[in-house]
């Protein structure tokens, strides 16, 4: 085997061990984002206790100890009371959001992914920081219909910033002027989408339209084209089968930021690839 193959097996096999990683510290964020628009996000877990950062397990370690501690005493004989209570374990047992595996191998398979397509080019390191708030996006959306403002403003801004970066270094296959009218035109696009029919398009997505769009304008006007009509295939392909299926009707409300986000990300590798 080649030099160059060698060292393409060790940037994917790195990038998917960072994105396992990244992904593993997802599931406390997904958790203390999912709470329906206007709600505060969650301080606390079902139990009553108060959650500590935004990184890390999907399980209360206060449930936890009580569970081991309701464990114990039923091994000795002792009558568990005061603040043990028979949903401890299966509190302690419950996870905030998807599984830490769940994410952790949707992060690293995104990010492998994006190391075969865009190889050692230095776009890539930006490909990889942003992976994991796609991925956080798409847990958060899928469980209560939200894209959270924390999330999605920033994404925007962190990925012009750093593709700005980008460009001072040599062998970088984009433009920053493009990747900027990307994120306007699309946000744009999102936004005329809204207005017509706000029922149909929340504003998360014009928000988050505007990180994308950087991204897919970053390879060009083809990559952001691509990137926008296979989101809206994918999100009209899964409504037609939830409508055939007769699990909704044609006025059903689904979250669109998953389709929005595969869709930019399917169109981003096939640009990176082709760049």
């Amino acid at each position: 085997m080649s030099v160059a193959g060698v060292s393409t097996q060790a940037l994917v096999l790195a990038a998917a061990l960072w994105g396992a990683a990244a992904g593993a510290l997802l599931p406390r964020a997904a958790y203390r984002f999912a709470v329906p628009a206007g709600e505060p996000w969650r301080e606390r877990c079902a139990q009553g206790h108060p959650i500590r950062g935004w990184l890390g397990r999907a399980r209360c370690g206060p449930c936890a100890q009580e569970a081991v501690r309701e464990q114990g005493a039923t091994r000795t004989g002792v009558k568990a009371r005061a603040r043990v209570t028979v949903r401890a374990p299966e509190a302690a047992k419950a996870p905030y959001s998807p599984s830490t595996a769940l994410l952790a191998v949707a992060t690293a398979l995104a990010c492998a992914a994006l190391a075969v397509a865009t190889g050692t080019r230095p776009e890539l390191g930006v490909w990889l920081l942003l992976a994991p708030v796609w991925v956080l996006l798409a847990a958060v959306d899928v469980r209560v219909q939200r894209l959270p403002d924390p999330l999605t403003l920033p994404l925007a801004a962190a990925g012009l910033g750093l593709l700005a970066l980008v460009t001072l270094m040599p062998e970088h296959a984009g433009d920053w002027l493009t990747a900027l009218y990307g994120a306007l035109a699309l946000g744009g696009g999102y936004l005329v989408l809204f207005l017509v029919n706000p029922s149909g398009m929340g504003f998360g997505d014009v928000k988050l339209a505007l990180g994308m769009g950087a991204v897919l304008g970053w390879y060009g006007w083809p990559t952001l084209l691509l990137g926008t009509f296979a989101g809206f295939l994918l999100g009209a392909l899964y409504g037609g089968a939830l409508v055939v299926a007769r699990r909704a009707g044609r006025k059903t409300a689904i979250p669109f930021g998953p389709f929005l986000i595969a869709g930019a990300f399917a169109g981003l590798l096939i640009g990176a690839y082709a760049a």
